[in-house]
């Protein structure tokens, strides 16, 4: 199969940077929540900053019956709006192929509950700052992990394809035949990461990883990794990298980086602006499968309570809720 067409179903960051560099090597079609951000797009284009500079054109609605048809459907929406955006695709896009590059776990599962989509997994690591609909600024320029789901038949060779397809475009893209230590690699990773900094308002900096004090930060950091990675073991799961090290080397990639910007994980994001996190998906997913196979994690079932608790600081109503 040759991908000629991708349609990105989600035009936030992530799905913003993704389309507008397949932009440059394949038709793309964007899928938008708002009627008003499609309207933009069709007449203003997607612009790319920071890393790349680009400017593109796409085709953009928000009607899933308008899309023309598309190869490849990259779903690029959070996790928390993921099963209504998956129901808005029930019954279109016959022969093509799902990707999930959600956070946490279980994604894939949600896409194929409205249809027969072969479909891909994927966790990506990228990264960027939404200007406006039209504008986004590419800050981490980091890999996109990506295989296939094993619970539908869609083929390897598909995933390099579409893997080569996003390097071709200037993107950083690695496929696996088995993307599940992978994933369970960057959950640990996210969990413990996007918790601290949600409770705390720092962004991703040098203070998680470093240990050299009783009160440093990167003991508590440390600690919820190792939890995690307890979690991994006793499911039977084989990380494809090691989680602390994936810390130690974003903190001091982001140091050297000529910028004074230091990376925001997305919870953080959330906190500031009084959105829900995606805490469930992540750290919630950590501790029920840690549940699952017996494994005690104190910390990390601590920071899920705490970052649900934070919540209730601009939703009251779930604070005064009658127990």
């Amino acid at each position: 199969m040759a991908i000629s067409r991708v349609c990105v179903i989600g035009a936030g960051t992530i799905g913003s940077l993704l389309a507008g560099h397949l932009a440059g090597v394949c038709e793309v079609s964007v899928l938008t929540r708002r009627p008003e951000h499609a309207a933009m797009l069709r007449e203003h284009g997607l612009r790319i900053s920071g890393k790349h500079e680009r400017a593109v054109e796409v085709f953009a609605t928000d009607e899933p019956a308008a899309l023309p048809q598309f190869d490849v459907g990259i779903i690029a929406c959070k996790a928390l709006d993921l099963e209504l955006t998956a129901s808005r695709l029930a019954g279109l896009a016959d022969g093509a192929t799902m990707m999930t590059v959600q956070n946490g776990l279980g994604a894939e599962a949600v896409v194929a509950r409205h249809g027969a989509w072969p479909i891909i997994s994927a966790v990506t690591f990228m990264s960027g700052i939404r200007r406006s609909d039209v504008h986004v600024e590419y800050e981490l320029d980091t890999a996109t992990w990506m295989g296939p789901w094993a619970q539908t038949a869609a083929p390897y060779a598909l995933v390099q394809e579409l893997a080569a397809l996003m390097i071709s475009a200037g993107l950083e893209a690695e496929a696996m035949e088995d993307l599940l230590g992978a994933q369970w690699s960057k959950l640990i990773f996210n969990s413990a990461i996007n918790t601290v900094a949600a409770l705390t308002e720092l962004p991703h900096v040098g203070s998680f990883a470093q240990e050299r004090e009783f009160g440093d930060l990167g003991h508590l950091v440390h600690g919820l990794i190792d939890e995690g990675v307890a979690v991994a073991g006793a499911a039977g799961v084989a990380l494809h990298e090691n989680p602390w090290e994936m810390n130690v080397l974003a903190v001091a990639r982001g140091e050297t980086a000529q910028s004074d910007y230091a990376h925001r994980p997305s919870m953080l994001e959330d906190v500031l602006a009084r959105r829900p996190t995606e805490v469930e998906f992540i750290t919630g997913a950590l501790v029920r499968e840690a549940a699952r196979v017996g494994v005690e994690v104190p910390l990390s079932t601590a920071m899920y309570r705490l970052v649900l608790a934070k919540e209730t600081a601009w939703q009251p109503s779930r604070a005064q809720a009658v127990v």
